[in-house]
């Protein structure tokens, strides 16, 4: 994107409206946590947490570095496009770029409607995105896996895997509606813009069909917990997944509305179509366990929730209310279904993170070529929106399934991916962090002993001098 002929003038309000918005993305990670620990055993629900924060820590770091670089570094003054796969990594390295020689923040007009915010609130949005999706994967292999090996993962994949995918979907790459991209050498283009724009207003393809696809991955590489299919492995803390799916509910709305990078008319449909699919889903969920269990349970209207919040996503800005509830039933009922293939097919997603996120994902990528008022097949829209849907879905799909594979395989032969069995047993706080969530008389409630030194010693001290 070009400079401006004239000085560009900060739009204050739509600046607010970012960082409101992005504070409440990056919350989304916290409340993840809360939502994946609680429904892991009492055992693991430290590290479950840890792998949550412990990837907000390192890609936050990395997104500063080369992230942003590769996804958007072209946006403004061209950054090196790199085959419509990815920007150079050196050309925005570490940010100081986006501040000029005067001091003063870079500014810039992502969308060329001439509301211009600082570049630095931009990358810091497109950070938190990348950060909820490498922490959702950490769902599919909770339990059992090396801390290490999975900051190490966190690294690689979002540098190989999301930045490129972004860059492709977002900064003007090969699945956007860029003149070079796929959608305008199947459909043409017209004055240098897709002549049928690819729908993924908040991230349908870059973050859930991105991290389900990985996280089917990582669950076939890094293999089954110990018991899987023969021991209940039930949520120790249905309160917990409670309130991180409330906390993931209001983090959202930054999520998806923000994602217009300005408070207005279409933010606030955004808004409205964000709620009412979730209450659609999580309504399709409960009606699918009551049909076919007999009971509506917590644990299934949380994850409709989450199943309604994903789906939307990448449709919020192209559908109506009433194609949004139908969109959100649809894929409450679909999760619900799907979260039981895990056991069909004998692959351990622990948290479901294929059920929810990549089915639900891939069902709001190609359902908003259905609904899509404007383009949209049952709105008389013709069949390339669809078309174009299915396509960048089954791509998205494909790339981070492949990619992810083979960085898993890598980490395998190298770091190696499994704790040992006595330390699952055991339990993953106790052996790899020394802590457990929940103690009662100094031990910790899932059996072992406490390795907290200082704690025994206080305790004695204590008694001494009574």
């Amino acid at each position: 994107m070009p400079f401006a002929a004239e000085p560009p003038v900060i739009n204050e309000a739509a600046t607010a409206f970012m960082l409101i918005a992005s504070s409440m993305v990056l919350l989304m990670t916290p409340g993840l946590a809360l939502f994946y620990g609680g429904m892991t055993r009492s055992k693991s629900v430290l590290n479950m947490m840890m792998m949550s924060f412990g990837a907000m820590a390192v890609v936050g770091i990395v997104y500063v570095l080369w992230g942003y670089s590769m996804s958007f570094g072209n946006l403004q003054d061209g950054g090196g496009d790199i085959a419509g796969i990815f920007s150079n990594p050196f050309h925005l390295f570490g940010l100081s770029q986006l501040t000029g020689a005067d001091g003063a923040a870079r500014l810039i007009d992502p969308f060329g409607v001439g509301v211009w915010i600082p570049e630095y609130i931009y990358a810091g949005f497109q950070l938190t995105f990348a950060v909820i999706t490498v922490a959702l994967i950490s769902g599919a292999i909770a339990d059992r896996v090396k801390f290490g090996t999975w900051i190490t993962f966190a690294v690689i994949w979002v540098t190989v895997v999301y930045f490129p995918i972004a860059h492709m979907v977002w900064g003007g790459g090969l699945l956007s509606g860029a003149e070079g991209g796929l959608s305008a050498k199947l459909f043409g283009a017209t004055d240098g813009v897709a002549s049928v724009l690819p729908i993924d207003f908040a991230g349908g393809t870059v973050v859930h069909i991105n991290a389900g696809a990985a996280g089917l991955a990582l669950a076939l590489v890094v293999g089954k917990r110990l018991g899987f299919g023969k021991v209940a492995m039930r949520p120790h803390n249905l309160p917990l997944v409670m309130i991180g799916a409330g906390l993931l509910w209001f983090g959202w709305f930054g999520f998806n509305a923000g994602s217009e990078l300005a408070a207005d008319g279409v933010a606030s449909s955004v808004w409205l179509n964000t709620t009412v699919a979730t209450c659609a889903a999580a309504i399709g969920w409960l009606v699918v366990e009551k049909i076919r269990d007999g009971h509506a349970t917590s644990l299934g209207a949380a994850s409709g929730v989450v199943a309604g919040l994903v789906a939307i996503t990448p449709a919020c800005g192209a559908l109506s209310p009433v194609g949004s509830i139908i969109l959100g039933v649809v894929a409450g009922g679909l999760s619900a279904l799907a979260v039981g293939l895990k056991y069909k097919f004998g692959y351990d997603d622990s948290l479901d993170v294929v059920g929810v996120h990549l089915v639900a994902g891939l069902w709001g990528t190609v359902g908003a070529g259905l609904l899509a008022t404007k383009t949209g097949l049952f709105y008389g829209g013709g069949w390339q929106q669809t078309v174009l849907q299915v396509l960048i879905a089954v791509i998205s799909l494909v790339l981070s399934f492949v990619l992810t594979y083979a960085i898993a395989l890598a980490l395998k032969a190298t770091l190696g991916w499994r704790i040992s069995e006595d330390a699952e047993s055991e339990g993953i706080d106790q052996a790899v962090h020394a802590e457990s969530g929940y103690e009662i008389g100094g031990f910790p409630a899932s059996g072992g002993r406490t390795t907290s030194r200082p704690v025994v010693q206080a305790a004695k001290a204590e008694g001494a001098n009574a």
